[in-house]
Formats: C-alpha cells, structure tokens, sequence
C-alpha cells in the first residue's frame, strides 16, 4: 500500500479509501443493498491487511447503522490511533424542523452522535456533506472550529459543493481565524469530469486533498454497458446521472483492460490516482473482488496513449452531486 499526505497537513491516508456506505442494517434508511454487521465485518479486515487506513462513513447512511458497524469493526481489530476515520454532517437524521442541516445545533449535537455510533472519542475527518443555503457559512465554520477545539475531530473537510462556494468557505475561515477545511470529497470518475472546469484546479492552488466518490461511475465503468446489478437495479439517482452518450468511455475502459489483461474496474482507477491532484479514491466493496481490484489498480502506470483512448470519448455533462 502507498500513503501520502491529506492536502497540506502531516496526516498520512492510503491511497485507497474504503467507502462504508455499502454497510449498514438493511432495515433503516433508503438502501436496500446495504449488508448487515456479520457480512460487513470480512471487508474491513481484507481492507487493513491489504494496508489500508482510510476509512469513510456519514451519519445519515442506513440510519446512523453504517457509522455503529465502521466503529465496531475497526476498533475490535485495531488500536484507534492506527486507523483514520471519516465521516460526515447534514443529512436528516431525525424529525422535526433542525433534524438535518449545518447549523451549529445541527453540528454540535450529530457530532456527539456520530462518535457515540462510531465508539470513539474524536474522527479524523469531520465532513460537511453537501453545502447548507439555509445556514450561513459563518455559523457552520464556527461550529466545526469548536468541534475541532473541543478534540472531537483532527481535521474539517468537505463534499461536492460549487467551487465558488468552496472558495468563499476557505476564505471566510482565514479571516477569522477558524479552522480550514483540509479535503475536498466530489464526485470525479471518467464518466463524469466536470470538477476539472474549477473545483479541481481550485484544490490545487489551495493545497486542499481530494477523495472523490464514486470513481467507478456507482459500477458502470466495471462491466459492459448494457449489464446491470441488484443495486443498479434499485439505483434511481445512478440512473439519472449517465446516459449513451457515456457508452463509448465504457467501452473504450473495457478494451483497455481487456489488452492489459486486468478488470475493468483496475483501469478506471488506475486513471484517477494518475492525475496528481487526487489524494485517495473512495471505493465500496460488497465482494472480495472489489478490494483486491482496487488495490491491484495502485501497480498500473497508464501511459499516454491508453489516457488518451480513456478520456477522448468524453461529452461534457450537467452538473450534479451537488445535492
């Protein structure tokens, strides 16, 4: 496994992510694939024995269940201070007029949520998800800066928000002294590459890490076009983001992977950690096959002409993920 730096701080992170998303009980939340604490546990242990450190949740994943099994599981395997562990704030998470957002009630009570869930006494990672235009900046920075004070998080980042929006974030923290977001998670894959307009070159310039989610399309860039999955299947919001003008990408990742003699989905990642923005993929795994794929992807060096074959099929899209 490889480790490197989250943006301009000494926290090192492998260069995989493992996305919790997939895990959590099947009977709260909207996820109806979810797999339950006994299936979930296997995947964090081949996660640590294959060296990964990174590991990303959010409150409002299956109802708060996906933070409780992330917890169990890493902290029953290994000490805490071994382990980097993300989550995330603003989904609703209960009725009634403040059970989701960014406020300062909002963040100051699901912090102590989360860290009940997760068994811990601080996350590595406190994430906004998503930008909050009910909740002035101000309030939301102020918020997470005493979080971070408290010794509740190490670091603040955030998720895919305008890149205007980001900017203003990062300069509103600065003039008052508060604490800076350290990591951008947006939605980057070869399907959708439309952080590369602002966002990105923004990240740069700031020294901020990037996590991108779904940097294998939510697995359309792992098989053949016209396949499908029970997720797919189920997968309302992954419908709505690709259509056939993305076909030829997917095939063009396809004939790449078949001349190297490796999965799809090797090719697919092993073109995101080629741009040197890109600090650690997040990747979901439900089968053995998923992790192994994934850290398999770290070995190939894609050369000019595959990026090239890789990228030249590409239409701009819509912008999405924002919400």
């Amino acid at each position: 496994m490889d480790y490197i730096t989250l943006g301009h701080t000494g926290l090192k992170v492998s260069r995989i992510t493992l996305g919790c998303m997939s895990y959590g009980a099947t009977d709260r939340g909207r996820q109806t694939w979810s797999i339950d604490r006994d299936d979930a546990f296997p995947f964090f242990r081949q996660a640590l024995d294959a060296g990964i450190n990174f590991f990303d949740t959010a409150n409002v994943y299956s109802d708060g269940t996906s933070e409780e099994i992330t917890g169990a599981a890493l902290l029953s395997m290994v000490p805490r201070e071994e382990v980097v562990i993300a989550t995330k704030v603003n989904g609703r998470m209960h009725p009634g007029a403040n059970g989701q957002g960014l406020s300062r009630k909002s963040i100051l009570s699901e912090i102590d949520n989360s860290l009940r869930r997760l068994g811990t006494d601080y996350v590595d990672l406190y994430q906004i998800h998503r930008w909050d235009n009910e909740t002035p900046i101000e309030e939301t920075l102020e918020a997470l800066h005493d979080v971070v004070r408290a010794g509740k998080a190490r670091y603040i980042g955030a998720s895919s928000m305008y890149a205007w929006q980001f900017a203003q974030a990062l300069y509103v923290a600065e003039l008052h002294g508060w604490t800076r977001f350290v990591s951008m998670q947006n939605y980057y894959n070869l399907l959708y590459r439309e952080e590369e307009r602002e966002m990105l070159p923004l990240c740069v310039d700031q020294g901020i890490g990037v996590i991108p989610w779904s940097p294998l399309a939510r697995g359309r860039l792992t098989r053949p076009w016209d396949s499908s999955t029970p997720r797919s299947d189920s997968d309302d919001f992954g419908r709505a983001l690709y259509g056939d003008v993305d076909k030829p990408v997917v095939d063009a990742v396809l004939r790449v992977a078949s001349a190297r003699g490796v999965a799809p989905a090797q090719i697919a990642l092993a073109w995101v950690l080629s741009k040197s923005v890109i600090t650690s993929p997040i990747v979901g795994a439900t089968k053995v096959h998923h992790l192994d794929d994934a850290v398999g992807a770290l070995k190939i060096h894609l050369d000019d002409a595959e990026i090239t074959a890789l990228e030249e099929s590409y239409r701009p899209h819509s912008v999405v993920g924002f919400q």
